[in-house]
């Protein structure tokens, strides 16, 4: 009896090949998307550059020192609104950072289970309130509250004292930096609160159990188990909070008083890059004028990048270090 031959099926090489297809078309389709979004911040830079060249040609790297606005006379400085944007942003990481890193500790840490996902939404909400409702409630009900109340007495107890008191000096007014931070670190809070409650659920059950049997407190835990642990994460979600102070227009715009100067109190009025872009690009007459607006957003484009840059170059020196003592 003759025997029969074997017939070899090609089903699996057709799935190797269908395989190793949809594997390229991936690898391709994520390579694609890279490059999208590093060419969008190319392609935006070169149009900022194309369209502020008219104020760089004849102002130059002046126009980073000199604190003039004048659209009459075409005499223009960015000086007042980098000011303005640095202190904003700087008051509101000085308050939005321990509250945040606070309601993170108390949701993961410490509250009970029951309470855990109501503040958990409740701090999630107020992502999602307008920034423009922010600024009305900035303007309309903290101000005057802050101006009667709050301000007289910051002024009568601290401004007399040597080398601070200056910070704290000026009229009554409600509005101005302090108050164009303080409202931006309300408005960053859910942000930074709610990816260090994320990185924090993240440290295993078993690390800090073990700390708390060897008599660790909550503290102890916290500050050598899970903030190490977790630094990576924190880091990112204070530079996405900060991101998002210096880039808020509209909140800041309603109550930072819009003053082209520069003034060592933080109740003085002031202006940032992105409220005098909101306030002056509809009012901008002239190629100069125009051209001068869109610098500030090259510059408010450019410190970004650099604050992101140096939170990246901390990070690599915390992992070198981390595997160091490792």
């Amino acid at each position: 009896m003759l025997n029969q031959p074997t017939v070899i099926s090609n089903q699996p090489n057709l799935a190797l090949k269908r395989g190793a297809r949809l594997d390229s078309l991936f690898r391709g389709s994520t390579y694609l998307t890279a490059f999208i979004v590093f060419g969008s911040v190319i392609g935006i830079l070169i149009t900022l550059v194309i369209g502020a060249y008219p104020a760089l040609q004849k102002f130059g790297f002046g126009f980073l020192t000199s604190s003039a606005w004048n659209p009459v006379t075409q005499d223009f400085g960015a000086a007042v609104a980098i000011f303005g944007t640095l202190v904003t942003s700087t008051i509101a990481l000085i308050i939005a950072v321990p509250v945040s890193f606070g309601i993170a500790l108390f949701i993961t840490q410490m509250a009970p289970n029951w309470l855990k996902r109501p503040i958990g939404t409740a701090v999630e909400l107020l992502a999602a309130i307008p920034s423009i409702i922010y600024g009305m409630w900035g303007l309309f009900v903290f101000a005057p509250i802050f101006a009667d109340n709050v301000q007289p007495w910051i002024t009568d107890h601290f401004g007399g004292l040597p080398f601070i008191g200056v910070l704290f000096d000026g009229p009554p007014m409600g509005i101005g930096m302090f108050t164009a931070g303080l409202i931006l670190a309300i408005m960053i809070i859910p942000f930074i609160a709610s990816i260090m409650r994320d990185v924090f659920d993240v440290v295993p059950t078993v690390l800090k159990e073990s700390a708390y049997g060897l008599g660790a407190t909550t503290w102890e835990v916290v500050w050598n188990i899970v903030l190490p642990y977790t630094r990576v994460g924190v880091i990112g979600g204070i530079m996405l909070g900060l991101g998002r102070a210096m880039g808020e227009t509209m909140a800041v715009t309603f109550v930072i008083g819009n003053a082209q100067r520069i003034s060592p109190s933080l109740f003085m009025p002031g202006n940032t890059i992105s409220s005098t872009l909101a306030n002056e690009f509809t009012e901008a007459v002239g190629k100069l004028y125009t051209s001068a607006l869109i610098e500030l957003g090259l510059i408010l484009f450019l410190i970004t990048f650099v604050v992101l840059a140096l939170a990246k170059l901390l990070l690599m020196r915390l992992e070198a270090s981390s595997g160091q003592r490792s």
